[in-house]
């Protein structure tokens, strides 16, 4: 591109948005993908037969104790208090092990370090005609947990909060950034609704803020905000301008469009422009429809969660989603848990503050499986629920527990996925993943799968993925 292209096409910009036509991250990612900025996948659609059509990502940023939700140990009750070493498990305080073992270390009472465990926090119990132990602290989700299928054999390599970029990316926090999970699939498939965006994150994220890397800007997710009057940044008018009026500043936008083209008859990439202005203004009045819930009925949004304020919040974002979803969106991402670390992080009060965070996400989570079944989506819609990492059987301090990285869970229905089933165990004490250990991209290859591709076809030349980027289908979970 020129330099008097560019400076035109600033031009433009600037004027799109201070009428209210702006592009921000909504438009921008149209308009980069039309402008041919990253790489441009030739298909654009499923390479063989979808289960699934679009997917719910729900991801608890600070690490879910996984002892406490969906893989509950007994074990660590009969052994509390004691040290490791007085355990089956004494073999991890080999010194050779010591560096790959993340084991916490109290002194007790006579300056003697020991390894305590940490007893379960709450109880928990069999739900569905599964029989699948679940924590108290979901009893919600215990009631779909026949729709569900919860994987306790995952591992990852990070043992710090750089593991919610792994579990996005496959990669360590540490290596050089690659695209998300949800940034391969919007470059794999093609679009459903050419008026919505085809990737959304919906929640606060930290780590890395983009997605797309190496495949382009175009690939990023689109930052939401569960608020009909501004869902997206910069797309509102900087003054109050009527519609009649936009549409009079878009013709001349417009206008001005077809005398650059006639100057420039080089720029080749000037009409997917324009196309991209016309698709920002159909986004750009499309989105605040889709989260105004004025005309959902008060059982569905009390089947979410409306009618409690701990609750409100999420159940707004996952209705949402179901929405997204009913109008054709690929991707929605939806990430629960404040603070640079994210609040499911407790070192200490573990007791009080999941407590807490599980109400705010148990019953709008059942609700949007419940939901999603009752409407005949939830054959063609994944749902997963995932964290970076789980937490450790021993103590931290007196009442919490530290990060673990070397057994966890994580769940997935809907799309195909085979509900009221377990599939790989860690030990007794939740320590390790000891059956079909799972690295965190096996949950990438299975989303894929499902979705009508195959991981080893999304590649793109210059661009070298290591075979545990691409992660293997978890097959023992598929209908």
């Amino acid at each position: 591109m020129n330099p008097e292209t560019a400076a035109s096409l600033t031009r433009r910009r600037r004027f799109l948005h201070q009428t209210g036509l702006g592009f921000g991250g909504l438009a921008l990612q149209a308009m980069l993908n039309r402008d041919g900025f990253g790489a441009v996948h030739p298909g654009g659609k499923p390479v063989f037969a979808p289960k699934a059509k679009s997917v719910i990502w729900l991801f608890m940023r600070g690490g879910v104790s996984h002892l406490e939700s969906f893989d509950p140990k007994p074990a660590l009750n009969v052994y509390a208090g004691k040290s490791i070493s007085e355990t089956p498990h004494a073999s991890v305080l080999a010194p050779e092990k010591r560096k790959k073992v993340r084991v916490v270390v109290v002194n007790d009472a006579n300056g003697q370090q020991r390894h305590k465990i940490y007893p379960l926090q709450i109880g928990y119990r069999k739900h569905g005609q599964s029989g699948i132990e679940v924590s108290d602290w979901f009893p919600q989700i215990g009631s779909c947990v026949d729709e569900i299928a919860v994987i306790r054999s995952m591992w990852t390599t990070d043992d710090n909060h750089g593991a919610q970029v792994q579990f996005h990316s496959g990669r360590h926090m540490l290596d050089p950034r690659v695209p998300t999970i949800g940034a391969w699939v919007n470059y794999g498939l093609g679009t459903l609704n050419e008026n919505l965006p085809q990737f959304i994150n919906i929640g606060p994220r930290f780590f890395d803020t983009r997605d797309g890397h190496y495949l382009g800007p175009a690939y990023d997710a689109v930052k939401l905000k569960i608020d009909p009057k501004n869902p997206l940044d910069y797309a509102a008018p900087e003054r109050d301008f009527p519609a009649a009026e936009q549409r009079l500043g878009f013709g001349l936008m417009n206008r001005l469009n077809q005398i650059n083209r006639a100057l420039y008859p080089g720029d080749t990439a000037l009409e997917a422009r324009i196309k991209s202005y016309e698709l920002a203004f159909r986004m750009q009045t499309a989105v605040p429809g889709v989260i105004d819930f004025s005309q959902e009925t008060a059982s569905t949004k009390t089947l979410y969660g409306f009618d409690q304020p701990e609750t409100r919040s999420f159940a707004e974002q996952l209705l949402a989603a179901r929405r997204f979803v009913e109008q054709g969106v690929r991707f929605i991402q939806i990430m629960h848990g404040d603070g640079a670390a994210g609040a499911w992080d407790q070192h200490s009060k573990l007791k009080e503050n999941h407590a807490k965070l599980a109400m705010q996400v148990d019953r709008p989570i059942a609700g949007l499986l419940k939901d999603l079944k009752q409407r005949g989506l939830l054959e063609e819609t994944m749902v997963v629920f995932g964290t970076e990492f789980g937490r450790t059987p021993g103590s931290q301090g007196a009442d919490g527990r530290d990060h673990h990285p070397y057994g966890f869970s994580v769940w997935m229905a809907g799309g195909g996925i085979k509900g009221g089933i377990t599939h790989g165990a860690t030990d007794e004490l939740g320590f390790h993943a000891v059956e079909h250990p799972h690295y965190v991209t096996d949950i990438h290859a299975t989303l894929l799968h499902q979705l009508g591709l195959h991981a080893h076809h999304l590649e793109v030349p210059g661009h070298k993925r290591l075979e545990q980027d691409f992660g293997s289908v978890i097959h023992e979970i598929l209908a």
